[in-house]
């Protein structure tokens, strides 16, 4: 014969126990609300539809093994619940609840004797510290060319912006665009005749959708960022009137935009927004209708899209600035317009706990009213914008956050506009 050898335990009758080794997984993954579970096995619960209760054996011996475990992550949405059937658990009687609620949890109990009964010896609740895997590439689009329009252009994994796709929405400027599900991206609000709350959905080969009807107040000059697993946040932006707003708006894993959520921090617009830490997001810089009506004031979002209070800034106050995540977990803010000295080229590190660096001496062309998206993996682009006229040149941000000379752009020239990324395949 041939196989492994495995120690096994004698139990007090003299059967043979299972080890921890040994314990039979072969039953189907349990999606049912009743279980009835036996000594020498293991069970994977599925609670996604429903909550289950699991009978544990109405007989047992010293040494008797159960494993249960979290098989899709949701017991904290649906428990389970022991049932000790005439048995103690851990020294009480079978009229107790035993509940186990915990994400990711698996319980390891042994009999003991009559006296204690079941005994956890172990019921961990193992971690899922995952991100999405990063964008690789990159779309520009809409903006301002004299009129509105609403042409793209994408940008390959090595930042090549290709030239202009024809426009599929509604043409239109001061819009903001965000990426979500980890692999597609969205362009909403704006104002074209008027302000709308229009989205269009990119999905993950670059193809941009019709008009879809939007959520939430209509509005131009806002931001957005990533936050969360595949989730994304408009936020902030002005209305038809001319009044600032601080409400933002969720965005879901399938591109559905929330309705407006009462914002936290100075209302203003044209700030710069990108994700940071790999699971939470930046608002930074921007205009308010204060006195100076000019901040470098930052909002943190939070890995469940909740925007924080305001924090004082760093750096050279500006708006019409622009934002991306490089280096798989920052944010560089660069270019801009000041209130005194017109358009900068200057650049803001944001660390990867949010913190946003000093002023850095830009490389560029200086112009302001430009767009921003990751590619690559951990790089970033900032494309078009405005300088002595509508500018299509492109600068490239390499994974240490370093912003590389003007390289002559492609497509349309143009500024207002906004830009995402997309696509997890180089």
């Amino acid at each position: 014969m041939s196989g492994t050898i495995v120690n096994n335990v004698a139990r007090a009758s003299g059967t043979i126990a299972a080890t921890p080794g040994g314990l039979d997984w072969s039953a189907a993954v349990v999606t049912a609300s009743t279980v009835t579970v036996e000594a020498g096995k293991g069970y994977f619960i599925n609670t996604t539809s429903n909550a289950c209760t699991i009978t544990l054996p109405a007989s047992a011996e010293i040494g008797d093994q159960i494993v249960i475990a979290d098989y899709a992550r949701t017991w904290a949405t649906n428990a389970v619940t022991l049932d000790s059937n005439g048995l103690n658990f851990q020294g009480n009687d079978d009229t107790y609840t035993v509940n186990y609620e915990t994400v990711g949890q698996s319980l390891n109990i042994v009999f003991s004797d009559s006296t204690q009964g079941w005994l956890p010896v172990s019921d961990d609740a193992v971690g899922f510290d995952h991100r999405d895997p990063p964008t690789q590439r990159a779309i520009f689009g809409f903006g301002n060319t004299g009129s509105a329009t609403g042409v793209t252009n994408l940008v390959n994994s090595s930042g090549v912006i290709a030239s202009d796709v024809s426009a599929v929405g509604t043409a239109r400027i001061d819009i903001a665009a965000v990426g979500y599900g980890g692999d597609k991206a969205v362009f909403a609000y704006g104002t074209a005749s008027d302000h709308v709350n229009t989205r269009n959905l990119v999905n993950n080969s670059g193809v941009v959708a019709s008009d879809a009807s939007g959520a939430g107040t209509a509005r131009r000059d806002l931001a957005a960022s990533s936050y969360g697993s595949g989730l994304a946040i408009f936020a902030y932006g002005r209305t038809g009137g001319g009044n600032e707003l601080s409400m933002s708006n969720l965005v879901n894993s399938s591109g559905v935009i929330g309705s407006d959520v009462t914002g936290v921090g100075t209302a203003r617009t044209n700030m710069g927004a990108a994700g940071y830490g790999g699971d939470k997001g930046i608002f930074a810089y921007g205009q308010d209708g204060g006195d100076p009506y000019v901040q470098s004031m930052s909002n943190l979002v939070s890995n469940v899209g909740v925007i924080g209070s305001d924090v004082t800034g760093v750096g050279t106050a500006r708006f019409n600035i622009s934002a991306a995540s490089y280096g798989g977990d920052k944010v560089v803010f660069a270019f801009g317009l000041t209130a005194s000295a017109g358009g900068v080229n200057t650049k803001n590190l944001c660390s990867n706990i949010g913190v946003i660096g000093s002023d850095v001496t830009g490389v560029g062309t200086v112009r302001y009213s430009l767009a921003a998206a990751s590619y690559g993996g951990d790089k970033a682009v900032f494309a078009y914008g405005q300088a002595d006229n509508k500018s299509s040149l492109k600068n490239l941000v390499s994974n240490t956050g370093v912003v590389a000379a003007d390289v002559s752009g492609v497509g349309t020239a143009r500024s207002r506009l906004a830009a995402a990324g997309y696509s997890q395949s180089a």
